[in-house]
């Protein structure tokens, strides 16, 4: 096991860096009682909680549980044009197939690739098997809309629909990154696969760092495009969906996955127990002094709207202080 030079260690711990064992024993076991994982696990879960809370989410199309299922999964697939395939509690974007249109019996994906309705059906059917999912369980297959990249977006990003993941402590917004498709993630706004992890300045709305494969970038690298400085659309209601759902969970500690479709605006993709610590790169700066900070605050005395206010001012205080 390789272990970091002291100044290395030094050089964290004074920028206020996460680690996971911290992440894991404070926040993430201390927050987030198991009985309450369920919300966030279970996409489909998820979208009925937004949706009885009245929380924008992408419309599910069709749901097969059961390999017997499939048939009816399969014709459901056949009468729209464009789709997601996805396990209902997969992980890290695995077992996700994007279909962005069909011409006759060939189903187009991100990058040219084409499949036929068999493929799907034996994808859904690995899905149903747990190939894909926490802890290898049994899963449900879940078909859902397909969103579509806001021209603010369509720039930056390639193949796929970018999101937005929101960290939220205490119900407090306390950092954000966009996540880029690239021709490399084949369309999935996953940093694992490929994607651009960009930070994004709570207080502003705007890209302030860029890394691919924890590379500084300042440029799309398909696009060319500039990162640097561009504005997230309708940031504030990224925000603010972000709280509402997590509010739904009970969770103290998660992450909130946001879309912004280029028609029905913010939209809850999902919500994630155990956000990964790849936000602190992307961002340049380390979560543990805002999360001290909403400590501080008291915050879940506060509503929405002072949250998220207390969240953007507690990112700006931490920028002029870095």
């Amino acid at each position: 096991m390789s272990v970091l030079p002291v100044r290395i260690l030094k050089e964290l711990r004074r920028r206020g860096v996460l680690g996971i064992n911290r992440r894991n024993a404070e926040y993430t076991l201390h927050w987030n009682p198991r009985r309450l994982y369920k919300t966030v696990d279970d996409k489909i879960i998820t979208k009925r909680i937004c949706e009885a809370a009245g929380i924008p989410a992408p419309r599910l199309l069709a749901v097969a549980r059961h390999h017997f299922e499939l048939r009816q999964l399969g014709a459901a697939m056949e009468s729209v044009s464009n789709f997601v395939l996805k396990p209902a509690s997969g992980a890290m974007g695995n077992g996700i197939v994007v279909v962005l249109a069909r011409d006759r019996d060939r189903f187009l994906r991100p990058g040219g690739r084409t499949v036929t309705l068999p493929w799907l059906i034996q994808h859904a059917s690995s899905i149903l098997s747990g190939l894909y999912s926490l802890g290898g369980q049994p899963d449900a297959a879940i078909l859902e809309e397909k969103l579509n990249v806001h021209p603010e977006f369509a720039a930056i990003a390639s193949d796929g629909v970018p999101d937005v993941r929101v960290i939220l402590y205490r119900g407090v917004p306390v950092m954000a990154m966009t996540r880029l498709p690239t021709r490399q993630s084949g369309g999935r706004a996953n940093l694992h696969q490929g994607a651009v992890g960009a930070g994004v300045d709570l207080s502003s709305g705007r890209i302030v760092h860029a890394v691919l494969a924890n590379r500084h970038i300042r440029n799309h690298p398909d696009t060319g495009e500039t990162l640097i400085g561009r504005e997230i659309p309708s940031f504030e209601k990224v925000l603010d969906i972000a709280v509402a759902a997590g509010d739904e969970t009970g969770l103290g500690y998660i992450g909130a996955d946001v879309v912004v479709d280029a028609n029905q605006g913010p939209m809850i993709l999902e919500l994630n127990a155990r956000p990964g610590l790849a936000v602190q790169i992307a961002n340049r700066a380390g979560l543990l002094p805002r999360l001290k900070a909403v400590d501080r605050e008291a915050a879940t005395k506060r509503s929405r709207a002072e949250r998220v206010a207390l969240g953007r001012e507690i990112a700006s205080s931490a920028k002029e202080m870095e």
